[in-house]
């Protein structure tokens, strides 16, 4: 496999109704896609060994992955008549997906109404009202048995909708157009970029839009590059034992309906600690402040990588950036709050060395 990315056009794979190519933008959605591709060099022994690429989607102008979809959604809804002008976009989100479609509603004119719960950090909350979303709050009270605020979320968001005359609910756990915008947008750029495929791609699963497109996208083109999924120790995707988890990025509740586990061919859950201590290590040692859910992708990809003898080629997909983390995973005084102790070095390399795949059996009967 290659082991060389290839330099290509950072606008050629961007989405636009205008079929627009040029460097200059009418707008910021145009400036989405073709981020920058960084290999890993120092972050442990197995970056000497084999060629660990973080595809750095942090590098979006809003800084996540979620803004790709999101302006794809908005596209769809306003050609199929679901979002018409002075329409009103209700979603439920614990970020980053919510920060993408307020991007898209303003430059669009659209009212934007995020349903949060009272787990969003002060940082997003911003985020979002800079962006000028409007927010709706879920009480605690209305969390599940693991802490979880998801469904409550979700509930509420299609309530709002129900409610509001001219409103569009994209539902990001349920939207098939999710799976769409990777398999026509992301999935290009990582061809493009390795000039084919590389011998593996490690994706969080979080709603599985990400997930599905890119694999979709490879494994008809590409049978034999692997399609490595990461999920949080906790959630419940993979039909591993739930349990509370302090990430955000990754995990869910429930299985998302986009979930298809046929296409996996290895499945991780990583732990909050290994995963923030990652991250940790990766702005100190490769120069990269990321989100929370890298750190479970990258530690992913390590463990997997140490079963291979001959040196493999892998692309990790770096959903968001760490600027909306400074609270919270790169703050020690709350990571002491949580209990949360940040591994170094030799304990970082043993939990690695340490970190099994998840039984396919496991993950399939769970999805069905």
């Amino acid at each position: 496999m290659l082991t060389k990315v290839a330099t290509f056009s950072a606008h050629r794979f961007h989405h636009s109704s205008s079929g627009h190519s040029s460097p200059l933008c009418q707008n910021v959605t145009e400036a989405l896609g073709g981020v920058p591709i960084v290999r890993l060099n120092r972050i442990h022994p197995l970056c000497q060994d084999h060629h660990l690429y973080l595809k750095l989607e942090s590098c979006n102008p809003g800084g996540s992955i979620k803004e790709k979809n999101a302006a794809y959604l908005v596209d769809e809804a306003e050609r199929l008549g679901l979002l018409k002008p002075g329409g009103t976009i209700v979603e439920s989100s614990s970020g980053n997906f919510g920060i993408g479609l307020a991007i898209v509603g303003a430059t669009r004119g659209y009212r934007v109404m995020i349903v949060i719960d009272a787990k969003t950090t002060p940082t997003i909350r911003r985020m979002l009202a800079a962006y000028g979303a409007e927010l709706v709050e879920v009480p605690l009270s209305a969390a599940d048995a693991q802490g979880s605020m998801q469904v409550a979320r979700m509930q509420k968001a299609q309530e709002l909708t129900q409610n509001i005359p001219g409103a569009w609910y994209p539902c990001q756990h349920n939207n098939p157009s999710n799976i769409e915008a990777h398999a026509i947008w992301t999935a290009r750029e990582i061809e493009a970029a390795f000039q084919g495929a590389p011998d593996a791609i490690v994706i969080g699963v979080s709603t599985a839009g990400q997930l599905g497109g890119i694999s979709r996208y490879f494994k008809q083109r590409y049978p034999h590059t692997r399609i490595i999924g990461v999920d949080v120790a906790g959630s419940a995707i993979f039909g591993t034992p739930r349990h509370p988890y302090k990430m955000t990025g990754l995990g869910l509740s429930f299985v998302p309906p986009n979930f298809d586990p046929q296409v996996l061919d290895a499945a991780y859950t990583v732990g909050d600690g290994l995963a923030f201590s990652l991250c940790h290590a990766i702005a100190k040692q490769e120069g990269m402040l990321l989100g929370a859910s890298t750190g479970a992708i990258v530690a992913a990809a390590l463990a997997d990588a140490r079963q291979w003898t001959a040196p493999q080629t892998m692309l990790l997909l770096n959903p968001d950036r760490g600027d909306r983390y400074l609270e919270t995973i790169y703050n020690t005084d709350w990571l002491a709050q949580q209990g949360l102790t940040l591994l170094q070095e030799e304990k970082l390399a043993q939990a690695i060395q340490h970190l099994e795949s998840v039984p396919l059996d496991i993950v399939r009967r769970s999805a069905s």
